[in-house]
């Protein structure tokens, strides 16, 4: 496959928070592999025309995709994390191994891959370097970034470990994306969606809730069922005036009283992951959050992939920004609150 095609291979899709960013980026989807049954009926569900291959990545064969403009994934996070104890390659669930693998059997021009910061430690440092050391040997030039989701529209912190690896004649010509601007608050985006059940505190609350949020937390499958994460994130979301001791159905009754402190729904957590209002999730409750609050915040991999796409095509000049995407990436941001 030419890398004039702008296809993407891409691991671990999860609930397509990447494959929508990169999407519209101008990359087309040869394939996405997501092992999850929910969150590859997600990807259905939203882009019924694209391959899906819902499988364990130990076992799914790259060389089919071969010459593939990018290989993008966002690999387990829990082996880097604190909450899962940060055992990098110690924990059987580390997949870069097998996303190296990936990019030997199909030799792309470009690889994304994404963590948590906390593959960014010093404990990890020998690690990177393994890794770096493996691209290098398949042609690769490379360079690793922390970027913040707050730094591209998205209404949260959730700092983000980037590794983007290029052939040496085009990653010359790639550039980290610059930030965006102040992202909207907590209120701003989910003004409409609080104030949709006709509650009339919402005004209020949305002034008040006048920050970004904390990180969105996923969790896994051995936790209980959805909530905003633990004890410290929820005093942060407290803050915002949510209670994030769960995830409620609907939004608040047009009968709630006005110092009511409201539970977020799906919905809004979507919005405030970057997805647009207009993708849906297939599951139940819990399996749905689960694939939102995991997701990579689709605005993000829009511009690291309009970066990587920039520096494909030779243009020297990045996709422009579409405004609406802009907008329906968090549907309702800039939305007036009544003061």
């Amino acid at each position: 496959m030419p890398c004039s095609d702008a296809t993407v291979l891409e691991i671990c899709a999860g609930a397509g928070g990447q494959s929508s960013g990169l999407e519209m980026a101008g990359f087309k989807h040869a394939c996405v592999v997501e092992i999850d049954p929910d969150a590859a009926a997600t990807l259905r569900l939203n882009r019924p025309s694209w391959e899906v291959a819902e499988t364990d990545v130990l076992g799914f064969d790259a060389s089919d995709y071969r010459g593939a403009a990018l290989l993008a994934g966002g690999v387990p996070c829990p082996p880097f994390s604190v909450a899962g104890k940060q055992l990098g390659p110690e924990d059987e669930r580390d997949l870069f191994p097998r996303a190296l693998e990936l990019v030997r059997q199909a030799e792309p021009e470009a690889v994304m891959l994404e963590n948590v910061k906390g593959l960014a430690s010093p404990r990890f440092d020998t690690y990177r370097a393994s890794i770096l050391r493996a691209l290098h040997s398949m042609g690769y030039e490379t360079d690793w970034k922390l970027l913040h989701a707050s730094w591209y529209g998205v209404p949260q912190l959730r700092p983000r470990f980037i590794l983007v690896a290029m052939r040496p004649r085009f990653f010359a010509r790639f550039e980290w994306p610059e930030p965006v601007g102040r992202p909207p608050t907590v209120g701003q985006t989910l003004y409409p969606l609080m104030a949709a059940g006709g509650w009339g505190g919402a005004w209020r609350w949305a002034a008040e809730a006048d920050g970004i949020a904390p990180t969105v937390v996923g969790g896994s499958k051995k936790h209980g069922g959805a909530d905003l994460g633990p004890t410290r994130s929820r005093r942060a979301w407290a803050q915002l005036g949510v209670d994030g001791r769960g995830v409620a159905d609907h939004p608040p009754h047009r009968d709630a009283p006005l110092g009511h402190v409201p539970k977020l729904t799906n919905p809004m957590v979507a919005l405030i992951q970057g997805f647009s209002s207009e993708w849906r999730f297939a599951g139940r409750k819990t399996s749905v959050y689960r694939q939102i609050g995991n997701a990579f915040p689709p605005p993000v991999a829009f511009h690291v992939g309009n970066s990587i796409q920039a520096a494909l095509a030779g243009t020297g000049r990045r996709r422009p920004v579409d405004p609406l995407f802009e907008l329906e990436a968090l549907a309702g941001a800039h939305a007036e609150v009544p003061g």
